[in-house]
């Protein structure tokens, strides 16, 4: 303390009268130690106290000399400096010792400023800089070789922090072109995180970013989908003092609606309505079309009527996003009215809105109502564009309507020219069909036109012909594209590896991916995730892990998609744990999980058995304002159901018909079945009568959970007509039905009704599995015809099925029960031969099984080896255990069997008295 009460009262002493009774020597040791007092203090006040004193001591003290060697003229120094940064490719060693020779010999301020705007390799500018205003020392650099170097900093991103810290403590001001042309030249170079650094360490070291450095960096994030980030700098621009515009809320709202992030979306749009600030027709148009696309029409018609109310007029986007929004949602009276109140208020007919409309119509296979709609433009005096055309073309292709498609082709010649996208579309429609040859026939019908195929079409015919499985048609259309002109690019090789993948040929996948690498085409995560999807799915999860770190190898960075992709991969070959620290890593990667990464962490841990963590899965999803789709709400709700919180998934059902989410065959199966396995099949019927009066489209699955419902609590007859529905409905029972019914006959003890159910699967074509044979067996035990259950393991032998355990232990047991001691021993070695573990039920039909058949000593070798397994042996079993030996005479035996049939009677009693 002591210490710095006299700095301070040097630094209070230091002024223009003081300076010049100094020493040369003295003052540049004074202004030495003033800079470094001042670095090392904490204290604003007293640190700009002693910078003061700084500046008073360079104003004044400038004339005096320490004799130094004459200087060079900066012009020669300038010039030997850039020739000596131009001759080096990098920062070495013997480049510091040249450049730090050639600034002792002359003022060193004077030169740095040319050398930085003449410097062609702006990587040198950083460690150049550091070095001259260190020979610069004790003087410091003047604000405009500050200003020179920072937008050349971009390229090192520590020497930006090191400067910045020295003009903080300078107390040089950040020049508002510099502070934008830094940030500008990391945008430019995609250099998002360095950018967003950048401005941190401005903000730290107490700078004012400039306007617009922080509106170019918040455009690019919300253009690379880090829409988290692009608000936190919004909110700094709030806090420094300016004024946050429409238009960049307007992006803002974009970029988070894009993201399903649409509570908070919306509460910048109230943020803008609460303010000085009026919504411009441009943030409605924005709102109606994202909060439309994200499935909330009703908000969106909220916001149109809105734009109405604050004297605003729809334009022409208005117009065509909100009925947009109400085609998509199958609203197509709301829209039809809308359209019409448009056409009332527009003279001239808007052509966009008019092609919504007939897409509209097309999507909901309502043809005649578009071509009715492209007869009313003609009445109105416009000719239906190409464009009108290809989007009734488009519509027919996805319904599949192929030849109505070409025949509309024909009428389109006489209104417009077909375009390279109208060739396309319907080239398209035919590969997916398989209409090989005429697809080439329109191709050629094309190239008569003038107009000549391009890669599009390449790239469609062969990602067309692998989704056909027509692979080898797809190969020759490959391997012709560079004899056309058309290259194959990345899209077509990703488009045959896919298919190649799907069809099990992995390693010619691979092959085809090393090829392209060799012709020079850069893998992108849509290539990846391909390679890395059909990996795992063929079984060879390994190799799926080694090309997801090849990619990171080669410095692809992933997206979000490939990371969701290879997270459901890892979660679908039951690595929970590695599934789980994916979801973790995603943040890492500079991205946050969207619906569907919860919607597949949800799943994944619902079919590990770990499903009590939906709840709060859920609430997250939630809290952060996703909107959620009928993919994300089927998760959840089975994963509730699943966990047995059947009620809250009630809540979930009702809470997706709120917001406008239609339920589907996938969300009423999820509750119809947690509702059957607790037994409560009355409210689990009503639900399934609920589907059917929606028209949702019933299949197996729910119906078979019913018929198990049903059927477990013994309302055999209902689990019949549930049965007879679905047939009637032309679905087929799959081996999960048949097994739910024969299961329920067999504890109902229909063991007649059973055997006719199993042969009527058979004639259907379902071949019984593992657990059917296990039903039937089990179920003749149980009636004690053991034989015919030894013909069914026969048969189950012959059918190549493997028995479970509780299929031999059912079988060992009957056998023993019915004496046939010889092929109950022999089932049982043979069971442990294959790798089985007996359990107690096992070891105790075995041993009393040989007990009766006087086998005494072969009883007491099973008996040792059940104690030594630790499997419990019970008192019925040692009883007659006991009783043989004794028969046997093997006295020394049956004292032991008697001491463990004491402890158990012990034991016993111990637990009753508790």
């Amino acid at each position: 303390m002591v210490v710095l009460d006299e700095w301070l009262f040097l630094a209070e002493s230091t002024n223009e009268h003081f300076v010049p009774c100094c020493s040369a020597r003295f003052y540049h040791s004074y202004l030495t130690l003033l800079m470094a007092a001042a670095a090392v203090l904490r204290t604003p006040a007293t640190r700009s106290l002693l910078l003061l004193a700084a500046r008073t001591f360079l104003r004044t003290g400038r004339n005096l000399s320490t004799n130094p060697p004459p200087p060079q003229t900066p012009t020669a120094l300038s010039a030997e400096l850039l020739r000596l940064l131009s001759a080096a490719p990098a920062w070495t060693p013997d480049l510091v010792r040249a450049v730090s020779s050639t600034l002792s010999t002359a003022s060193v301020p004077d030169v740095v400023v040319s050398v930085l705007r003449s410097l062609r390799n702006p990587s040198l500018a950083g460690p150049f800089f550091l070095l001259a205003s260190s020979a610069s020392s004790p003087q410091p650099l003047p604000p405009d070789a500050y200003n020179a170097v920072l937008p050349l900093l971009s390229y090192d991103p520590a020497a930006l922090e090191k400067v910045l810290e020295e003009m903080s403590l300078l107390g040089y001001g950040l020049p508002n072109p510099a502070c934008a042309a830094l940030v500008a030249t990391l945008v430019r170079s995609r250099r998002l995180e360095d950018a967003f650094r950048a401005i941190g360490a401005m903000r730290r070291l107490k700078f004012r970013p400039a306007f617009s450095a922080y509106t170019v960096l918040i455009g690019a994030l919300a253009d690379a989908r880090q829409p988290e980030r692009a608000l936190e700098l919004l909110r700094q621009m709030q806090e420094v003092g300016y004024e946050v515009s429409v238009p960049l809320f307007t992006t803002l709202v974009r970029a988070l609606a894009r993201e399903g992030r649409m509570e908070v979306a919306l509460t910048l749009v109230d943020e803008v309505k609460g303010s000085c600030l009026e919504p411009d027709i441009v943030l409605y148009n924005v709102c109606i079309d994202c909060f439309g696309k994200a499935g909330n029409v009703d908000v969106a018609w909220k916001f149109f009527h809105e734009l109405r109310a604050q004297g605003l007029r729809p334009d022409d986007v208005s117009y065509t996003s909100m009925i947009w929004v109400l085609c998509k949602a199958g609203r197509l009276g709301e829209a039809e009215e809308l359209f019409g109140q448009m056409e009332v208020e527009r003279d001239v007919p808007c052509a966009y809105a008019y092609n919504t409309m007939i897409m509209g119509y097309g999507s909901a296979a309502r043809f005649d109502d578009a071509y009715r709609l492209l007869e009313r433009l003609r009445e109105r005096g416009c000719i239906p564009s190409v464009v009108s055309f290809n989007s009734i073309l488009t519509c027919l292709g996805k319904k599949r309507k192929v030849d109505e498609a070409l025949s509309l082709l024909d009428i389109m010649k006489k209104d417009a020219k077909p375009n390279t996208s109208t060739y396309n579309i319907v080239i398209d429609m035919l590969c997916m069909a398989g209409r090989v040859n005429e697809a080439y026939k329109i191709r050629d019908e094309m190239e008569l036109a003038g107009l000549f195929p391009n890669l599009l079409t390449v790239n469609i015919m062969v990602d067309r012909l692998c989704k056909a499985k027509q692979l080898e048609e797809a190969h020759r259309i490959f391997e012709s594209a560079s004899q056309r002109g058309c290259n194959p690019d990345s899209v077509t090789y990703c488009s045959l590896m896919d298919g190649l993948g799907k069809k099990g040929k992995i390693d010619e996948a691979y092959r085809l991916f090393e090829k392209m690498l060799d012709a020079g085409h850069n893998a992108n995560p849509v290539v990846y995730t391909s390679l890395i999807r059909n990996f795992f799915m063929h079984g060879r999860k390994e190799d799926g892990h080694k090309i997801f770190k090849e990619m990171i190898r080669r410095g692809c960075h992933p997206d979000l998609t490939l990371i969701n992709t290879y997270m459901d991969c890892v979660f679908k070959v039951g690595e929970v744990e590695r599934g789980r620290a994916i979801f973790e890593d995603i943040k890492s990667y500079g991205f946050l999980p969207d619906v569907r990464s919860y919607s597949i962490l949800i799943h994944g841990l619902t079919k590990a058995g770990q499903a009590r963590e939906t709840s709060n899965i859920f609430q997250a999803m939630t809290q952060q304002g996703f909107a959620l789709d009928a993919r994300a709400y089927n998760a959840v709700i089975d994963g509730l159901c699943k966990s047995g919180k059947v009620d809250k998934a009630y809540e979930v059902l009702e809470e997706m018909k709120l917001k406008h989410v239609s339920p589907t065959v996938a969300t009423y199966g999820s509750i119809v079945d947690g509702l059957a396995k607790i037994d409560r099949l009355d409210e689990a019927y009503m639900l399934f009568e609920e589907a059917k009066s929606k028209g949702i489209e019933l299949n197996v699955v729910l119906y078979s959970s019913l018929i198990d419902g049903f059927g477990k609590v013994g309302r055999i007859d209902e689990a019949y007509l549930i049965l007879e529905e679905m047939m009637k409905k032309g679905l087929t029972p799959n081996f999960y039905t048949w097994n739910c019914l024969i299961d329920a006959l067999v504890k109902a003890e229909e063991i007649n009704e059973a055997l006719i159910c199993f042969q009527s699967m058979k004639e259907m074509k379902c071949p019984p599995n593992t657990y059917t044979y296990s039903i039937l067996i089990n179920g003749l035990c149980r009636v004690q015809k053991y034989n015919k259950a030894f013909v069914f393991w026969q048969d189950m032998q012959k059918q190549g099925l493997t028995p479970n355990v509780v299929t031999y232990t059912t079988m060992i047991s009957g056998l023993a029960k019915v004496g046939n001691i010889t092929d109950a021993c022999s089932l049982f070695e043979r069971f442990k031969t294959n790798g089985g573990v007996p359990d107690s039920a096992s070891f105790n039909a075995l041993i009393e099984g040989m007990s009766n058949a006087n086998r005494a000593t072969e009883a007491y070798h099973v008996f040792e080896e059940a104690r030594q397994r630790g499997c419990r042996v019970n008192v019925t079993t040692c009883i007659s255990l006991l009783d043989a030996l004794n028969k046997s005479e093997c006295l020394e035996q049956a004292a032991v069997v008697g001491a463990v049939l004491s402890e158990i009677a012990k034991s016993q009693h111990a637990s009753r008295s508790l």
